[in-house]
């Protein structure tokens, strides 16, 4: 018998290539009377220009706006912080999330901040946020995260730490999905955010706590679109097929981790970025080849299924080659050493992940800290 599961997403998503230069008419269902709108971004979209259409629109309508894009990678939370004030002495009524994950991340929680009701040290951990919060609207600008429709943020506290807010008052009321917005990536960024989706997938399919039929078929769906698509994309990036697929693979991948959340390869991957600011992605595509290997003595059965479904060698050694393969072809650095991190570096973060107390319970085997450092040795 199936055992008891919740499923929670998000209620509204628009997939639909141009949505975004129409943004006034596709969100009016959520923006409803709001005039004054916080619009979070960073400044590598604006100066792409992928946000000029949805802000004439906003414009045109005659709602005021007020562009925050100082969001940067790994948003500390001083970041968010900032943006909270600048929304409050705006007076926002609505936030907008325009970019990848960290401008995303930051917007849903600035969202449950600027009520007032509740500190930001306060909403840590899982089901701790309790502030009400204005219409929330997410577009993503990288397929990867699925942040748009997640209910966790990540953001970056002290000088390195990384700590998660997982929370249903961070799902958005509407994802709205534009391959177009996605066309520009480069190469690199592409396949970082793309392995980074099926990094989710794959962690939400063999979730030990929270794995459950309705995440297991997202994951999966998840991967075939994700696995068909990535080098395609990374190899023609206006290849809008492609580009669609992955967004719409990132999306599900996405809504399967944020009800069967991530486990050891998250842990593994965060100090890379807290510390050595390691773009997310890449670090999941780094540790993710050692950890599949540590997992599969425990997880066999659940790997083997995702590389029968995927067309590959029914074995766990079948995904993990295909994983592989794909980060060869598109370039990406594959060991430690490349970003200038050493052995000297290991002891520290391998402390850093063995306190995990929110991602280490939901791997597959479990991880002690003589094991995380010899899966981080094995990819100096």
């Amino acid at each position: 018998m199936t055992a008891a599961f919740s499923f929670t997403t998000v209620p509204h998503i628009l997939f639909q290539p141009g949505a975004s230069t129409a943004l006034v008419r596709t969100a009016a269902p959520v923006l409803k009377d709001a005039e004054r709108i916080l619009f979070v971004t960073d400044t590598g979209v604006r100066q792409a220009g992928l946000a000029d259409a949805a802000l004439a629109g906003l414009d045109e309508a005659g709602l005021a706006v007020r562009v925050y894009d100082q969001v940067v990678a790994d948003p500390p939370d001083s970041t968010v912080l900032d943006a909270v004030r600048a929304g409050r002495e705006f007076g926002a009524q609505a936030v907008i999330g325009f970019g990848g994950g960290s401008p995303m991340d930051t917007a849903k929680v600035v969202a449950v901040l600027l009520s007032g009701e509740q500190p930001l040290e306060t909403m840590y951990g899982v089901q701790q946020v309790t502030a009400a919060r204005p219409p929330l609207i997410l577009l993503p600008t990288t397929a990867g995260t699925g942040s748009e429709v997640t209910n966790v943020a990540v953001l970056t506290t002290g000088a390195t730490t990384k700590k998660g807010i997982a929370a249903d008052p961070l799902y958005a009321d509407m994802a709205i999905l534009d391959p177009a917005l996605t066309s520009g990536l480069p190469r690199h960024p592409t396949a970082y955010t793309g392995i980074d989706a099926m990094v989710h997938a794959i962690e939400a399919f063999t979730n030990r706590r929270s794995k459950n039929p309705v995440s297991d078929a997202l994951a999966l769906t998840a991967l075939k679109k994700l696995h068909g698509s990535i080098l395609r994309a990374c190899e023609d990036g206006a290849d809008l097929d492609a580009r669609g697929d992955m967004l719409l693979g990132a999306m599900l991948a996405g809504q399967a981790f944020s009800n069967s959340p991530c486990a050891g390869v998250h842990a593994m991957a965060y100090p890379l970025g807290g510390t050595f600011h390691v773009p997310h992605g890449l670090s999941n595509a780094l540790v993710l080849p050692p950890v599949l290997r540590y997992n599969a003595v425990t997880a066999e059965a659940l790997y083997t299924e995702i590389a029968s479904h995927l067309g590959l060698p029914a074995s766990s050694a079948g995904l993990i080659d295909e994983m592989d393969r794909i980060a060869d072809a598109v370039g990406i650095e594959r060991r430690l050493s490349q970003l200038g991190i050493s052995h000297n570096d290991v002891p520290a973060m391998a402390e850093e992940v063995a306190a995990n107390d929110r991602l280490l319970p939901n791997n597959p085997r479990e991880m002690s800290y003589d094991a995380i450092v010899a899966m981080y040795e094995e990819i100096l």
